[in-house]
């Protein structure tokens, strides 16, 4: 997005659900996909037949060879849409990198403009049977002839080179990467739904895990997991007659790598230009920034993304993230701090991808987060890695 952003608290979020996450499912990811929709939109205190948008985020994020069906290992829109027998005016669904900001945006816009009036969003996550990121490629071709060879198959490997670049570069520790993990288990273990509810992690055991790739140990990744968030999105005018607390969107900004590399090839520096783009279209489209929010939920499938988006979204100079961390900026028990992964993230609660970033944002913003209710006013989440399609979200209750 670049320009005014003129639909700015002209849209709402004002009604969400979220189910069970399992590691795999006794259902279909469908029929969890259809339950987690009727409950949002009670929720909402709306019919099914009022929702006349639908937008998907419906990847399967897996780098194996897994077969894809609609409704079992995916939920598209469409399928979606007619379980639930309703005749939609707008119904898409978001493909490729960014999915969950990228779906925001697209269900934003769809409100905003008036192609519907009531638009359920929704991202469905499955975790097939055998290994996840089981691939068979015997051979690699084009652009990725030149990343295979050296091991970067998947993301783990690309994320543990940048992992060391900015520990080096700036002195951080491994240590920090191990509160991040610590912290977002913690959280995630205070949620009844979440699959790592009621097993928080110690430091202790953080740093005697066996590495997967220097500095990355398997719990600095989130684990796949079968599960749904949903979220109700309508005008502000319509929101103020809801039965709950609107939250309103500020802003979105879409990331984008200035320079373009080969894939699963990164580097510090590309991600780092791309956040810092990302970061200033942001805040000038939300009016305000980061000092006058009082909670940031950024994405952590893998640990290191943490200090990025931190650095990115303007919560501290680049560098400096790893030393706010230690220093105790991203604690939830502390009133004080910004409460980063408060909501368990995907390494507290399983393989979501940005459901539970955008989750806490509406529950803390919407006042409706229970025992865990902070003070909050203005919030940021954001998904994926800033350079790769990544995003984040601007939410506010006082348009």
């Amino acid at each position: 997005m670049s320009g005014e952003f003129t639909a700015r608290n002209k849209v709402a979020i004002v009604g969400y659900a979220q189910s069970q996450v399992v590691r795999r499912g006794t259902e279909t990811v469908g029929m969890t996909a259809l339950k987690t929709a009727q409950a949002a939109i009670a929720d909402a205190g709306l019919r099914v037949d009022q929702i006349d948008g639908f937008v998907a985020a419906q990847s399967l994020p897996s780098a194996g060879a897994h077969e894809l069906i609609d409704g079992t290992s995916f939920v598209s829109a469409d399928w979606l849409s007619r379980h639930l027998g309703t005749q939609p005016s707008y119904c898409v669904g978001f493909t490729g990198w960014g999915q969950l900001s990228g779906s925001m945006s697209m269900a934003i816009n769809a409100v905003a403009s008036g192609a519907a009036r009531y638009v359920l969003l929704h991202r469905a996550l499955y975790n097939p049977p055998g290994k996840y990121g089981n691939n068979p490629m015997t051979e690699a071709r084009n652009e990725r002839q030149w990343g295979v060879p050296q091991g970067f198959f998947g993301p783990i490997p690309p994320i543990a080179m940048v992992a060391n670049e900015y520990l080096r570069r700036y002195g951080g520790t491994r240590e920090v990467l191990g509160r991040i993990a610590v912290e977002a288990r913690k959280n995630g273990a205070r949620l009844p739904w979440s699959y790592w509810y009621g097993k928080p992690l110690s430091l202790e055991d953080y740093m005697a895990e066996p590495l997967l790739n220097d500095p990355l140990c398997r719990f600095d990744c989130d684990i796949p997991v079968q599960g749904v968030g949903v979220v109700i999105l309508t005008t502000a005018e319509r929101a103020r007659d809801m039965p709950h607390q609107p939250v309103y969107i500020s802003s979105y900004a879409s990331g984008y790598p200035r320079n373009h590399r080969i894939p699963l090839h990164w580097t510090l520096d590309e991600m780092e230009e791309a956040g810092e783009d990302l970061g200033k279209r942001l805040w000038s489209a939300a009016g305000f920034g980061p000092r006058d929010v009082q909670l940031a939920q950024p994405y952590d499938a893998f640990s290191p993304f943490v200090p990025l988006w931190l650095e990115a979204l303007g919560f501290c100079p680049r560098g400096e993230a790893h030393r706010f961390i230690m220093d105790g900026g991203i604690d939830s028990d502390d009133p004080r701090s910004i409460a980063a992964i408060s909501g368990g993230g995907t390494i507290g609660n399983g393989r979501l991808h940005g459901v539970p970033q955008m989750m806490e944002c509406y529950l803390q913003t919407a006042g409706r987060a229970g025992e865990r209710q902070r003070e909050v006013t203005n919030a940021v989440s954001s998904y994926s890695s800033p350079h790769l399609g990544g995003g984040a979200i601007v939410y506010t209750n006082t348009p």
